[in-house]
């Protein structure tokens, strides 16, 4: 009995340093084991900087199309959504009193027209009494000289003459009047005519009619919009870009749009127009981003975003974004080397959407970077041990 108790208490001393040792490995394994850390090298890679901007589908040229008279409308052609072509009859006024003034000024050019001929023989008629007049008393004149004849009969010759001079003046000024009246009735029917065709609406360009705000029936007045048609070529985003991100954007620069209504979906665009005044609250310009090819099917005022490019680099070295850490104001990594951090300054450049960071200088080719979130890069030090994955 003695014996086995004494078996016991060894096999007891021998249990415990086992045990203080499997402690040990297994605090060295895990709490006291050296932070586990992602590397990552500098690799080449083809990087393209975007600027983002967010707006709305809008289109530069949006026409009202409204009528020039009052009237009630008899017909319509078209309907919203409808490609329309310019000159295409879009709706019809009445028009039946314009088209008794039209009947009522071509009677009135006709009228005129009768009294121009009239006044034109009357004075055909009194150039020849004048042409008479005007040989008779010449010629009793003349006798009157020679006291062949009586000087009163030569005085009642150049009355004749008088009066057929002032007759053939009354019938000029007369046919003066006739031709400004015809002039004025002329005016008159064009007038008339022009109302008549103020009834015919037509489009005024090429577009698609983006709303249709009267109906069949409804009774227009000048000015009030029957139809607002967009010109599809000229429908682009008009985005708000933050005004510490302008740098390179420019006319011209190639970006991708993405719209509300096509998820994953991404469109060609140009930038077209940069505004020219910052909102003074938001600090965005507005940036006019077009579709190329012009988009198809548009909804004006629909959300969308727009990726503008602003630089392309062709094989840059580069590294994951998440590699990159500020320390101090001063960019860096940490690079990983014999199991430890070192913090090291490098100079980056364009920044990828696809969040790679180019690596102008302060970097090896070989050299192993650590790569982690930012709540785990804030605990790094310089000397520190690490895992390497």
């Amino acid at each position: 009995m003695k014996m086995m108790n004494n078996m016991a208490r060894k096999k007891k001393y021998l249990f415990l340093p086992l045990a203080v040792f499997g402690a040990v490995v297994l605090l060295r394994a895990t709490l006291l084991a050296p932070a586990r850390v992602k590397v990552v090298k500098v690799e080449r890679r083809d990087l393209i900087a975007q600027v983002y901007g967010n707006g709305t589908v809008e289109a530069k040229v949006v026409v009202g199309v409204s009528s020039k008279i009052t009237g009630r409308i008899v017909a319509l052609y078209v309907d919203q959504g409808d490609l329309v072509k310019r000159g295409q009859l879009l709706a019809r006024l009445e028009s039946d009193d314009f088209v008794q003034q039209e009947r009522q000024s071509e009677a009135g050019v006709e009228r005129s027209a009768s009294n121009l001929r009239v006044e034109e023989a009357n004075l055909q008629k009194a150039r020849a009494n004048l042409a008479l007049a005007e040989k008779n008393a010449r010629r009793f004149r003349t006798l009157a000289e020679k006291n062949l004849v009586s000087k009163l009969e030569a005085e009642q010759y150049e009355n004749v003459y008088q009066v057929a001079k002032a007759e053939a003046a009354r019938s000029t000024a007369a046919l003066d009047a006739a031709g400004m009246e015809q002039s004025a009735n002329r005016a008159g029917l064009g007038y008339a005519r022009s109302k008549v065709a103020d009834t015919l609406i037509y489009a005024p360009q090429d577009g698609v009619v983006i709303a249709r705000d009267l109906e069949t029936g409804d009774t227009v007045t000048p000015g009030g919009v029957i139809f607002t048609i967009a010109d599809p070529r000229t429908v682009w985003v008009k985005a708000n870009v933050d005004e510490s991100q302008l740098k390179g954007v420019s006319v011209g620069k190639r970006a991708v749009i993405s719209l509300r209504s096509a998820p994953g979906e991404h469109f060609a665009g140009t930038v077209a127009r940069l505004g020219r005044e910052s909102d003074r609250v938001t600090e965005e310009l507005e940036v006019d981003v077009a579709f190329t090819p012009p988009l198809k099917n548009f909804r004006l005022g629909e959300q969308a975003e727009v990726y503008i490019e602003t630089d392309v680099r062709k094989g840059a070295p580069s590294l994951p974004s998440v590699a990159l850490v500020t320390r101090e104001k001063e960019r860096g990594v940490w690079s990983v080397a014999d199991g430890r951090l070192q913090f090291k300054a490098v100079t980056a450049g364009i920044e990828d959407r696809r969040n790679f960071t180019e690596i102008v200088a302060g970097l090896g080719a070989e050299e192993r970077v650590a790569a982690a979130l930012p709540q785990e890069t804030a605990k790094f030090r310089d000397g520190m041990k690490v895992q390497p994955q």
